[in-house]
């Protein structure tokens, strides 16, 4: 029984790992800069999860880093990896924020669905051109997903700037969607509504896909090693494709989510970030939904304390990004714990 548990230990080491280290710098920079580190840390653990509407907060900024890292993990399994997952964030937004608004006198039955199918379709397409670049060319799609982060973002800059401008409004910034479009919360009135939900079950659906499925153990033989996998007979290219196009659904959907559930229109600067977490998600957890999950509520949970904890102390909003940038550094380390990238073809 001990020797069986051994791999599950060690591969909760290995995400353990990363935040321990984070904790550790964190503690020395705010040592350094004369804070108390036990009362800093006791302090943002009771901004993130003490009580129902704060541990409401931190389940909120945890739902768009549920999808953006399982995007960025449907990649990674197959040994692509993606980093473009950020722009298709901001157009399934563009998109969802849009619908929600012109559609505005359908039901909601129909509307949200529609919305956030148009979000995800979006950013399926968005990625098409890099995977078929990838899968016939050779072309390296770390460079190709990178550049068209910069292209969405600045054509929804351009968008929210110009023609889908709200009538009146002095900000970059569409017009509200309408109420039937928005996502019904589930705490009222905190801000955590169904997204999360969505958001959890597809995390959780992934990993009955990567463990129990054909179309997901092929997934994972090509990321491991894509010379074998053409050896046995599995059409890398194709396998290459679909994974990019499925990663670019998801960013997609994620946009699309984040506009219904929270911001309700599309703003300039819609994303913080989301879609680059999410490869720091991803990598944390190993790929595993269960990995996503925690990781992403831990930075979920970063996020929602810094926001708030600035009300209660004089400790600056940098020491949280420095905690982040820490875990984001080391999760791509394996401290003889984590799984080697695939081999590339």
């Amino acid at each position: 029984m001990g020797v069986a548990m051994l791999p599950a230990l060690s591969r909760a080491a290995g995400v353990a790992a990363p935040f321990a280290l984070a904790v550790v710098i964190g503690a020395i920079v705010l040592a350094a800069t004369g804070h108390e580190p036990l009362g800093v840390y006791g302090l943002m653990a009771s901004e993130a999860f003490g009580g129902e509407r704060r541990i409401a907060a931190t389940l909120t900024a945890a739902t768009p880093l549920l999808l953006t890292g399982l995007a960025a993990a449907v990649a990674f399994r197959s040994g692509i990896f993606n980093v473009g997952a950020e722009g298709c964030f901001y157009l399934g937004g563009m998109v969802a924020a849009v619908l929600g608004f012109a559609l505005g006198d359908w039901p909601s039955v129909l509307l949200i669905p529609v919305a956030l199918v148009g979000a995800a379709i979006v950013g399926g397409l968005w990625l098409v051109g890099p995977g078929v670049l990838r899968a016939r060319l050779g072309v390296d799609e770390v460079v190709t997903t990178l550049m068209l982060n910069f292209i969405a973002v600045d054509l929804t800059s351009w968008l929210v700037n110009g023609p889908l401008l709200a009538r009146g409004s002095a900000n970059s910034a569409t017009a509200p969607i309408a109420v039937g479009a928005e996502l019904p919360r589930l705490l009222p009135p905190t801000t955590l509504h169904l997204g999360f939900v969505i958001s959890l079950a597809l995390v959780a659906l992934y990993g009955l896909w990567s463990r129990f499925t054909v179309a997901g153990f092929r997934s994972r033989i090509v990321g491991l090693n894509a010379r074998f996998s053409r050896a046995v007979g599995i059409h890398v290219s194709s396998t290459f494709l679909r994974m990019m196009v499925l990663s670019g659904l998801i960013g997609g959907l994620a946009g699309g989510i984040h506009a219904l559930g929270l911001v309700h229109r599309f703003v300039a600067g819609f994303s913080p970030g989301y879609g680059f977490t999410g490869i720091a998600i991803a990598l944390l957890g190993r790929n595993s939904a269960l990995g996503i999950i925690l990781a992403a509520i831990v930075f979920g949970a970063l996020s929602s304390a810094g926001a708030t904890m600035q009300l209660f102390s004089d400790v600056p909003i940098e020491i949280v990004e420095i905690m982040q940038g820490a875990v984001m550094i080391f999760a791509v380390a394996k401290f003889g714990f984590g799984q080697a990238r695939g081999a590339r073809a």
